[in-house]
């Protein structure tokens, strides 16, 4: 009985063993581009912005 029990406990460990994960880390084949396009949309804001003030100051009245 105890034979049995030690060709079982082998088999689960033989089992378990067998399906561990595997983990790669392979690197993207497209490089990664990055969008900079909310850098020029704050400079037109800013330049906006600015245009706006001094149309205030030039004219109090229009506000």
């Amino acid at each position: 009985m105890t034979e049995i029990r030690r060709i079982l406990a082998l088999a689960c460990l033989l089992g378990v063993a067998a399906c561990q994960p595997r983990i790669e880390v392979v690197p993207p084949k497209e490089p990664i581009t990055i969008n900079l396009n909310v850098r020029i949309e704050h400079e037109i804001r800013v330049k906006v912005d600015r245009d706006l003030d001094q149309l205030f100051e030039e004219d109090p009245s229009i506000f």
